[in-house]
């Protein structure tokens, strides 16, 4: 197989760093192994010396002693051995989840608008971290479990080469139980990961519209999406357990019984006198500790299974296509913007921008204006470097973007959404994002600029106030007037406000706009808008419909000469009258 396409080999990629740390867990594990026969060989070397009649007390004690060291010695090998495995493991897990945030950078942002955001948090947070017990436990154990049954079988055959065979009468038979019990594994395991994973988005997506559900009087069983999922995981999972419950009596009942065949065989070989005494107790002793391990090492295969499960998303992940960006930077020297013939779409879908030619100089204020879903933000996202273009070229200073490393890119750009998001951090250090060294009076001066300062300060901790996940603790409008700080901290010569002031209230809009025109002085600004006396006075306004571009001009210009501009705007003039 592939590696590309092999799931434990890709494990083995990402684990490649601590090798040696998972080698030396194995060899531990293994020392292990071998300390833990000695108190095998200890019991039926007692045994044999009680029916020898052995009288002195410190033969015994001698044996006992040994059998002492071999326990203390598994336990400390084998805990030794876990020690070093888990701290491989959660440095891999560590190596995982950052090398997966890293590549949601640079994946376009058409991918993570089509994945639920509770897939990806399944994969970055359950997913990742179920795998510590599988790493962790896997290759020191299942290498213990699976040597110490060869190990006992190689020493029996040399010691009687029929007693051995005996001890493994029931394995084959076992054997068939475990196949009955595993028929169609794989194809059952991935319909229970999918169900899994569509439990947990339908929970993602039920505690996010809670306030809805709330709000409409409505319980976790009328929520029928949310109460389907998770019946429907329950019941494939209670169904499949049933459907091989009978395979597993049988295999936990029919492996262990290996002295069912080793005492008559046995006894019928020492009668014959072709079997010592000696022998045939240390075949007793010995032969039970074969199966056990075996056991044991069969509990890895949900472990197994669900790795390469775990494994072949993470690479689903980490595979996906990326924004072909160099790492060398350009030269850029302005911040002229021009669109020629660009046309983009989602993969399959169909065209969401249709041949858009559009120059934006520099220093200028350009607002986008149209009916909603007509690319407004879509064209603005493409300059930004979210996408790329389907078709047609986006330059900055006369550069192709797709040749100017997005980290260079994105210093160029201060990009400020209608759906600004906030860590869960204090205020002052989500606005210290828009550029990591800043000092706090730097920090309290963007804030000034922006006109946020006062209500900062009255917040509970003034810019020490901890916004709570999502900027759950503020307004709407008080969390856009802190992106726009941040924004505004950043100082990037382009900014792009995708209404920037949807969530501010009318009392202080008329501030935000007057902050907002001392801050865009001397940058290039791009805006979308859907009310329109807050563009009125941009150099350039572009009206966008169905993907293309229907006027572009002046408010003036486009009062005159643009039928859908006049509609819109006699629309909004009639919202103020009403309002």
């Amino acid at each position: 197989m592939d590696k590309k396409d092999n799931p434990m080999s890709r494990l083995m990629e990402l684990a490649a760093p601590y090798k040696g740390e998972y080698v030396l867990s194995v060899i531990l594990a293994i020392l292990g192994v071998a300390a833990g026969l000695l108190p095998f060989f200890a019991v039926s070397k007692i045994v044999i010396l009680l029916m020898d009649g052995e009288t002195s007390v410190s033969v015994y004690m001698e044996w006992c002693l040994i059998a002492g060291i071999g326990f203390l010695g598994k336990v400390c090998f084998a805990n030794f051995s876990t020690l070093v495995s888990h701290t491989a493991t959660f440095a891999t897990l560590a190596e995982i989840r950052l090398k997966l945030a890293d590549k949601l950078t640079r994946v376009p942002m058409g991918y993570m608008i089509n994945t639920p955001s509770g897939e990806l948090k399944n994969v970055l947070v359950d997913r990742v971290e179920g795998m510590e017990t599988t790493l962790a436990h896997l290759v020191p154990e299942l290498t213990a479990n699976l040597c110490i049954p060869i190990c006992i079988l190689i020493y029996l055959l040399f010691l009687d080469w029929r007693m051995a065979l005996a001890a493994l009468i029931t394995l084959p038979i076992g054997m068939l139980c475990y196949k009955g019990m595993a028929n169609g594994y794989e194809e059952k395991f991935q319909g229970l990961i999918m169900r899994m994973r569509k439990m947990t988005s339908t929970v993602v997506e039920y505690i996010g519209g809670i306030e809805v559900i709330k709000a409409f009087n409505q319980s976790a069983n009328s929520y029928q999406k949310y109460s389907d999922a998770v019946e429907d995981n329950a019941a494939y999972a209670v169904n499949w357990m049933k459907s091989v419950q009978l395979y597993k009596s049988m295999l936990v009942t029919i492996w262990p019984s290996v002295l069912v065949c080793v005492l008559p065989i046995g006894c019928v070989l020492y009668r014959n006198g072709s079997l010592s005494v000696p022998a045939f107790v240390t075949c007793i002793v010995l032969s039970l500790g074969i199966i056990t391990p075996i056991l044991n090492a069969m509990n890895f295969t949900d472990s197994i299974s669900q790795m390469k499960s775990v494994v072949g998303e993470l690479c689903a992940v980490l595979d996906e296509k990326e924004l072909d960006r160099p790492e060398t930077p350009v030269s850029i020297h302005s911040s002229n913007i021009v669109l020629e013939n660009v046309s983009f779409s989602y993969e399959s879908e169909k065209p969401l921008l249709k041949n858009i030619n559009l120059s934006i100089p520099e220093n200028s204020i350009t607002a986008f204006v149209g009916p909603s879903g007509g690319g407004k933000s879509t064209i603005t996202k493409l300059i930004a470097g979210f996408w790329d273009v389907t078709n047609g070229t986006v330059k900055l200073d006369g550069t192709d973007i797709r040749k100017i490393p997005l980290s260079q890119l994105m210093d160029n750009i201060a990009y400020i959404s209608q759906d600004n998001y906030l860590f869960d951090e204090t205020v002052l250090e989500n606005i210290r994002m828009g550029k990591p060294s800043a000092t706090d009076e730097e920090v309290y001066q963007a804030a000034r600029d922006c006109g946020c300062y006062d209500f900062i300060l009255n917040l509970e901790n003034g810019f020490h106030t901890v916004v709570g996940g999502a900027g759950g603790h503020l307004s709407g409008g008080e969390r856009q007037r802190i992106a726009i700080a941040r924004a505004v901290l950043k100082n990037a010569p382009i900014v792009i406000l995708d209404e920037a002031t949807a969530y501010i209230d009318a009392g202080n809009e008329a501030l935000i706009q007057e902050a907002m025109a001392k801050v865009i002085a001397g940058k290039t600004v791009l805006m979308i808008a859907h009310r329109l006396s807050t563009i009125t006075d941009a150099d350039k306004i572009v009206v966008i419909k169905d993907g293309q571009i229907i006027d572009e001009g002046t408010h003036e210009n486009l009062l005159t000469s643009c039928t859908l501009y006049q509609e819109m705007w006699k629309a909004h003039m009639d919202t103020k009258d009403v309002a």
